[in-house]
């Protein structure tokens, strides 16, 4: 992790979680956006006020609560089972061709305007 990637999670992982301007800073350059000086207090106190409830969460003693495949089973078509045996109805086997069969690699790549022989070239679309 290089180091300033490391001091962003260190200044955030203390037992109080605080985000800084300089973690919005950082975070923001990593992801290649240009805040204003309002969207930028916007963003540190929305991130301060979710660490702040995640902190509150964390005091929850949560010793006997089982853990839950479903939040609700309300919606359970199967009023005789529980928990997510209601919901068995829902899922299905994989199909593994899908509704048709998908075009072979060897075609693809045949139709590309440009390729290395295992995958599409194109051009860079992301300059920084």
């Amino acid at each position: 992790m290089p180091e300033a990637a490391e001091n962003a999670a260190l200044s955030i992982s203390a037992t109080k979680m605080k985000v800084t301007e300089k973690d919005v800073a950082y975070v923001a350059d990593l992801a290649n956006l240009e805040l204003t000086e309002d969207e930028r207090s916007v963003l540190l106190r929305d991130l301060n006020s979710i660490l702040d409830y995640m902190d509150r969460l964390n005091q929850l003693d949560t010793t006997d609560v089982p853990p839950m495949a479903q939040v609700s089973d309300r919606y359970g078509v199967d009023q005789s089972k529980t928990g997510s045996a209601r919901f068995a109805y829902a899922s299905r086997e994989d199909i593994l061709e899908g509704l048709r069969k998908s075009l072979p690699h060897e075609v693809a790549l045949q139709n590309a305007p440009d390729s290395d022989g295992t995958f599409f070239k194109v051009p860079k679309v992301i300059e920084r």
